[in-house]
């Protein structure tokens, strides 16, 4: 019997085990501090050398090269070395579906990756944590080494459109998959919320785990308002188990 292809679309609530805070829950950095939405929108970056430095601060103090998977990116790997077709889509740029195990090919990272930083200019890329090790040192605001160009995270900011490419795979993913489920996120950030609708459009059983209201609930066959460390293993041994 044909295994069901499994799409997961993943954003912020799934890394929040992981010490990652999300932007917009309860106890999200955009409520907490609106200010700090600025230092992720590429045109206050470009054009302002002092959020430039905060925003070096900012990724110095959150971490996120430096978090580790938890239990619920481990049960999306498991279920992919299980035999199961899995996709992950996800709106993080934190890498961590990767570090537990998914294949990098089988992760479309929607909005870039923390991990890694490209120059605006002649688009050299390096390790986030060379250019950290930068900051540590003394340069507040770090340029290219190969060209002195504005180095930024290799992530897609505010104001910046999605690579077309990535994107219309997600959307070819969403369209083919039996199983779409939306985990951690609000679903409330287009073009990738809409891939939930895509989904349910062509057929997909649409399951939405996520601790707050999102704006396909009404369209999901399920959805599951449980810690997602907890629940996500549970729902994907289901998935697993009748697949």
């Amino acid at each position: 019997m044909t295994r069901p292809l499994v799409a997961l679309l993943s954003g912020a609530g799934i890394s929040t085990d992981s010490g990652i805070p999300d932007y917009r829950g309860p106890n999200g950095l955009w409520r907490k501090d609106p200010e700090a939405e600025k230092l992720v929108t590429y045109d206050y970056y470009m054009g302002d050398p002092e959020i430039r430095r905060r925003s070096w601060q900012m990724r110095r103090a959150t971490g996120a090269p430096a978090a580790e998977p938890n239990a619920a990116h481990r049960a999306v790997a498991g279920l992919e070395r299980s035999g199961v077709p899995v996709r992950v889509i996800t709106q993080n740029v934190d890498g961590l579906h990767q570090l537990a195990g998914m294949p990098a090919r089988k992760v479309l990272e929607l909005h870039g990756t923390a991990r890694q930083v490209v120059c605006t200019k002649c688009h050299a890329r390096g390790p986030m944590e060379d250019a950290l090790a930068r900051v540590e040192a003394g340069e507040a605001d770090p340029p290219c080494a190969e060209c002195g160009g504005i180095l930024k995270p290799a992530t897609v900011m505010f104001g910046e459109r999605l690579d077309p490419v990535v994107l219309g795979e997600a959307v070819a993913i969403s369209k083919a998959c039996q199983v779409f489920v939306a985990v951690g996120s609000t679903l409330q950030v287009q073009p990738a919320a809409g891939l939930a609708g895509v989904a349910a459009d062509h057929g997909a059983r649409l399951v939405v785990v996520n601790a707050e209201p999102t704006p396909y609930d009404d369209r999901a066959d399920e959805v599951i308002r449980e810690p997602i460390g907890t629940a996500l293993p549970e729902l994907l041994h289901r998935i697993g188990s009748f697949g």
